[in-house]
């Protein structure tokens, strides 16, 4: 399947090409056959456009072969096994070897034109209804529907920025065969107004021109967003457009070679506002312990991905979120027997204190613990699920299967993912905070987790303190327990430059997957995949150097 971006955009560009079915999330999906006043004549065909953002998150770009095509989670979940955070048993079943064994991951692979073409595909989707909809005349409530692209947009570019720019690492030369240098690169720009002319020759721009972009979208869809009249979580509001500028100036604040403290001081500040306009609490210890809503309601989110048993990739049965990420079902990977099962790196377990009730979303490192009768299993019709989890010490309890069903497909498969919490926004405050003021980010980590992260059964008068030398770490330490498995470590690792190692006594990476780098591991430049040079003759010679078995 060879689909460029100006292919694509050649594609989608003519609003003739593609009109979506109105009604309810689960109801958008591509048909053809309308003419473009159809397209663009009405508020529902807006609306189907608006939904057509979302389902995209969750549908297959390069087809059936890879069983880890179903979209924008597996993408977070390929950040993840690239971390440090994650080992996985190793199985003949685990489609993301590749990128936890640093092979095959250049520009010629199947695996690097996913991830290529699951951003672009959800980038071209809301250019589709910015094209179609300019806001000079655009009702009220399609100005919302513009707000929402605009964040849609900026999700996706400000990851994308993230994955694809070059920093610097010690096993890699930024500079190509052509004598470009390439660091601080990241991905061309495509909006709504390229032509396919310009597409052909659309260079990567620079982490300053492509913040600078993002911000425009994001300070438009904060101007726009009030109009958006649609609650779901599964839509973009204004907490999660100034989560999303937090993300961005983190960011921003690190190049590689120097600190902003600037863009550290708009960090915190937009993460305080996200706080404060999602009117969220962080998530008691009993919804995240929850064996039947544990991480797969997102009423607890701020911004999140919902499946109902309609999609395709709920049908699919194996090829969705709880088919990978959930290790209780009696379906999918993960329940295959010796499958990839997800765990926690075990100094990473080690390090998180018996009080925290979060230690309690893995299983325990040996069935003595303390620890172990306070684990709650999802009840199966087929499997004793204490049973079988006694011998898969450090296995995730973290991502329930639907209504705590493991055996019905229909109900395990249709469940939420989070795109954005709002315990992300408190570590960036912190972790912002400490670095413009040392010690106000101490004092805001301790009051997280005393607040809202020790577990009920905890010792009368147990308090947790920050005792770190380096304060920074120990808050992106917290921020990792936190965010496991939700695709967000991957960009601290890289931006921070934070060595990975998986070689240490005791660890529990596979092998193959055992790993020491210094500094940021050098397969975080992701590349960008060989077909879309073909295309695009401004993208040759400037290619982020193939990181496949340098180490």
């Amino acid at each position: 399947m060879k689909i460029t971006i100006s292919k694509l955009f050649a594609g989608i560009c003519l609003a003739s090409s593609m009109v979506f079915a109105t009604g309810c999330i689960e109801e958008t999906f591509p048909t053809n056959g309308a003419t473009e006043e159809q397209v663009t004549s009405s508020e529902e065909a807006a609306t189907a456009m608006l939904w057509s953002m979302h389902s995209i998150l969750n549908e297959q770009v390069v087809g059936a072969r890879a069983h880890y095509d179903w979209g924008y989670g597996s993408v977070m979940h390929v950040r993840d096994v690239m971390t440090g955070d994650m080992p996985i048993v190793s199985s003949g079943y685990d489609h993301y070897s590749a990128w936890e064994q640093n092979v095959a991951i250049g520009e010629g692979y199947l695996s690097t034109q996913f991830l290529w073409y699951v951003h672009w595909k959800a980038i071209l989707s809301a250019n589709k209804l910015l094209a179609a909809y300019p806001e000079e005349t655009a009702s009220d409530v399609v100005k919302g529907y513009i707000g929402a692209a605009h964040a849609y947009r900026a999700l996706i570019y400000l990851d994308m920025a993230r994955m694809f720019e070059y920093l610097p690492t010690d096993v890699t030369d930024p500079v190509t065969r052509e004598g470009n240098d390439v660091t601080n690169y990241t991905v061309p720009i495509v909006t709504e107004e390229t032509t396919q002319e310009q597409s052909y020759n659309n260079p990567r721009v620079t982490r300053d021109e492509m913040a600078a972009f993002i911000l425009s979208d994001l300070d438009k869809a904060e101007e726009l967003i009030s109009y958006l009249t649609i609650s779901d979580r599964t839509m973009p509001h204004i907490d999660a457009v100034y989560g999303l500028k937090a993300r961005l100036y983190m960011w921003m604040a690190e190049d590689g070679k120097t600190t902003d403290v600037e863009a550290y001081r708009n960090a915190q500040r937009y993460a305080r506002m996200a706080i404060d306009a999602s009117r969220l609490a962080p998530m008691t210890e009993e919804e995240c312990l929850s064996t039947t809503k544990g991480f797969n309601d997102i009423n607890c989110w701020m911004w999140g991905s919902e499946l109902v048993k309609e999609n395709e990739a709920v049908q699919t049965g194996i090829v969705n979120w709880v088919s990978w990420m959930c290790n209780e079902n009696t379906f999918g990977y993960t329940a295959q027997n010796g499958g990839p099962t997800l765990m926690i790196d075990a100094r990473m377990y080690g390090q998180i204190n018996d009080n925290d009730f979060r230690k309690r979303m893995w299983v325990p490192a040996s069935a003595s613990s303390p620890l172990w009768d306070k684990i709650d299993f999802t009840t199966s019709a087929y499997v004793d699920m204490r049973a079988k989890f006694a011998s898969l010490p450090l296995a995730s309890l973290k991502f329930r299967p639907g209504e705590g069903n493991p055996d019905d497909v229909n109900l395990a498969a249709a469940i939420a993912y989070p795109i954005m919490r709002v315990e992300e926004m408190y570590f960036i405050e912190a972790e912002a905070a400490e670095h413009v003021t040392p010690g106000e980010g101490k004092r805001l980590l301790e009051d997280f987790m005393n607040n809202y992260r020790i577990a009920s059964d905890a010792p009368d008068g147990y308090r947790y303190t920050c005792t770190a030398t380096d304060v920074i770490q120990e808050i992106v330490f917290q921020k990792r327990v936190e965010l496991w498995g939700e695709g967000q470590s991957f960009f601290d690792y890289k931006r921070l430059n934070m060595s990975v190692d998986r070689t240490y006594q005791g660890s529990n990476f596979y092998s193959q997957a055992q790993f020491r780098t210094t500094g940021r591991p050098a397969w975080m430049n992701i590349c960008i995949v060989q077909l879309e040079k073909e295309s695009n003759r401004a993208l040759l010679g400037w290619e982020n150097p193939d990181p496949s078995g340098l180490y």
